[in-house]
């Protein structure tokens, strides 16, 4: 357990709308959970460090309850530190959805 809590976050290097340039973002420790009837999608949230506006890095795009399971839903809904460190650690997760990352 102490690897995670000291493994390294990524952060993403992506054109801020509010800053009008490219920005390093860091992780805001938090995902968002958002039910689309039966689906959800799930973010990693993003801060850009100059200005603060959020970028959400999807995580799961239209899954099911079921694909999931009661578990990492749980995790997922109470932002688990842990859970968020080994997203926001993966560099592969960030380069397949096209991130430029630190």
């Amino acid at each position: 357990m102490g690897y995670a809590n000291t493994r390294k976050t990524y952060r993403i290097i992506f054109r801020c709308g509010r800053c009008g340039r490219k920005q390093k973002f860091e992780c805001s420790g938090k995902f968002r959970v958002n039910a689309n009837g039966r689906r959800l999608d799930v973010w990693l949230i993003y801060r850009c460090e100059a200005c603060g506006r959020t970028l959400n890095v999807p995580v799961f795009e239209r899954a099911s309850l079921e694909k999931l399971g009661p578990e990492l839903y749980e995790r997922l809904m109470d932002s688990d530190p842990e859970l968020v460190r080994e997203y926001a650690a993966d560099r592969g997760f960030f380069k397949s959805r096209g991130y430029q990352v630190e």
